[in-house]
């Protein structure tokens, strides 16, 4: 043992589970003080430089991910990241559940500018559990200790590396504990800040607008009351949002139609509005009503009014905290919803319209600063509603917090990777080095039954006939990703990279296009047997 910190090697012979949970805090702490010392070297290109990357899902995952080949999927989503290895010192060694699928990695070595790709992928340590079953992967990793020590054994130097998680548990806790490494994302115990329950608390704290609602509720009943509440205070009100404390992506979501009620105070309003929430209309078409109100009582939730207008926008910030504590905004993106009420995240525009960008830039910076002092570190995201009123003003309203990277975070580090270009808050807009604006328009769901049909290496026959590639001297073009779930779930994602939002927007409908056709057209070949 050095000082009052456990190496790695003492904490894997002693065992995690002799720790109690506040020894793994005040283990975990001291590790996470030598962020700062590690995010300096980052930039230094020492030899022994290195980045394990843990992209577990460790989340309500039944309702994103279902199945382990979705996991994988997930997993993989966060291969852009490979691009980092364009630092030529730099180590990287990227866990997953199940193999990456080889061709899978040569695409993404592929788009590295200005590096030979043998080179990268000698840098490159792709580590697998084995296990297909749809838990998350730290759970995987904390499962089988021998093979977190020969992760840590391809550490070159431990003073010198971090964790980059999804999402932060006590579960990303521990794997870095096992690891002795620093894990560059949000302490565990800040993670109420992240429920909808928390972020409300905050957004009021800081007086950021947000819809009118109550948090903190376990029932039924506790939701009716609130209800009644609400509707006294907005009788014109006609629908709520019934939110999960934990859900994600707009799963966890239900709308509760209120149009027709009796008026606020009637002897039958209550009865009513308990009617009303038990034909509440859920997101997530695979979850039975009494499932949701149980993981309600379990986790909490919160209702809320369901903002509408005829202009109406979702966007989103994207920000992070420096171990430096400073406080930077990244990005802000349009988001693209669908699903049963159009709350499930489907995929992304950036930046988001100026009109209100600025907007919600100065609310998500309010926030930030509020996480900072409380000791976030890394990416979050403030989700918005924004409706625009008779006088053309915009009116924005923040709804959620993610205390994690999001389906936002891939499309931008992959477009700020392969520029080196930045987001300028002050203009809205996003600029390379060379002074060229770029767009992008993203989705984690292309989705269709023929493309069950394609194999990987049939997609990339694609990209290379129709020219579906990035192009590096021009900076635009299109990078697939979640490439593992093509075969069995006829599901893709894609970002499509212009210098217009209206090219962005056409690379993105004819690469979707193309690949669908191309799928059809396999079938119309070679019809299957009666």
């Amino acid at each position: 043992m050095t000082g009052d910190l456990w190496t790695a090697p003492e904490v894997a012979s002693r065992g995690l589970s002799t720790l109690s949970e506040d020894e793994r805090y005040r283990q975990f702490d001291q590790l996470q003080a030598r962020m700062a010392a590690v995010w300096d070297a980052m930039r230094l290109n020492y030899d022994d430089e290195s980045v394990v990357v843990v992209p577990s899902i460790s989340l309500d995952r039944t309702e994103t991910t279902g199945t382990g080949t979705m996991m994988q999927a997930y997993e993989e989503r966060f291969l852009f990241l490979l691009v980092l290895l364009r630092q030529p010192r730099l180590r990287m060694i990227y866990l997953t559940s199940m193999p990456i699928t080889p061709e899978i990695v040569e695409y993404y070595l592929a788009l590295l500018p200005g590096v030979i790709p043998s080179h990268a992928r000698a840098r490159l340590s792709l580590i697998s559990v084995n296990d297909a079953s749809p838990i998350s992967l730290s759970e995987k990793l904390l499962a089988r200790p021998r093979l977190l020590r020969r992760i840590g054994a391809l550490i070159p130097n431990r003073a010198r590396s971090h964790l980059v998680p999804y999402n932060t548990t006590e579960l990303e806790r521990d794997v870095a504990l096992s690891l002795g490494i620093p894990m560059y994302g949000a302490d565990p115990r800040l993670a109420d800040l992240g429920s909808k329950s928390g972020c409300r608390r905050m957004f009021a704290e800081v007086g950021v607008p947000h819809p009118l609602g109550a948090e903190n509720l376990r029932s039924l009943d506790q939701i009716a009351d609130a209800v009644l509440v609400m509707r006294a205070e907005r009788p014109s009100m006609d629908s709520a949002i019934v939110k999960l404390n934990e859900g994600v992506s707009g799963a966890g979501n239900a709308v509760v139609r209120l149009n027709g009620l009796p008026a606020p105070g009637s002897p039958t309003e209550r009865a009513e509005v308990m009617t009303r929430l038990r034909a509440m209309e859920l997101e997530s078409p695979t979850t039975p009503f009494d499932t949701y109100v149980a993981k309600f009582a379990d986790g909490g939730g919160i209702v809320e009014e369901r903002i509408v207008g005829e202009q109406l926008q979702s966007p989103s910030v994207q920000l992070r905290v420096l171990p430096t504590g400073l406080v930077e905004l990244l990005s802000t993106h349009d988001q693209l919803l669908g699903g049963a009420s159009g709350q499930s995240y489907l995929g992304c525009v950036f930046p988001a319209a100026p009109e209100y960008a600025r907007l919600i830039t100065k609310h998500a910076e309010l926030i930030g600063h509020r996480l900072a002092t409380e000791g976030a570190l890394g990416r979050f995201a403030v989700d918005f509603v924004v409706v625009r009123g008779p006088a053309g003003d915009w009116t924005a309203y923040a709804i959620e917090l993610n205390l994690r990277k999001g389906g936002t975070t891939h499309p931008f580090l992959t477009l700020q990777f392969l520029t080196d270009g930045r987001y300028d808050p002050a203009t809205a807009l996003f600029v390379t080095p060379r002074g060229h604006e770029k767009h992008l328009v993203a989705t984690d769901h292309l989705e269709s039954e023929l493309l069950k049909g394609l194999v990987p290496a049939d997609l990339f026959d694609i990209v290379a006939r129709h020219g579906l590639h990035f192009d590096q001297s021009r900076q635009v073009g299109v990078v697939f990703h979640m490439i593992s779930c093509l075969t069995e779930r006829g599901r893709l994602g894609l970002t499509a990279v212009g210098d217009t939002p209206a090219e962005a927007d056409r690379r993105y409908r004819e690469a979707s296009r193309i690949v669908v056709e191309e799928a059809r057209q396999a079938f119309d070949d070679h019809p299957l047997p009666v």
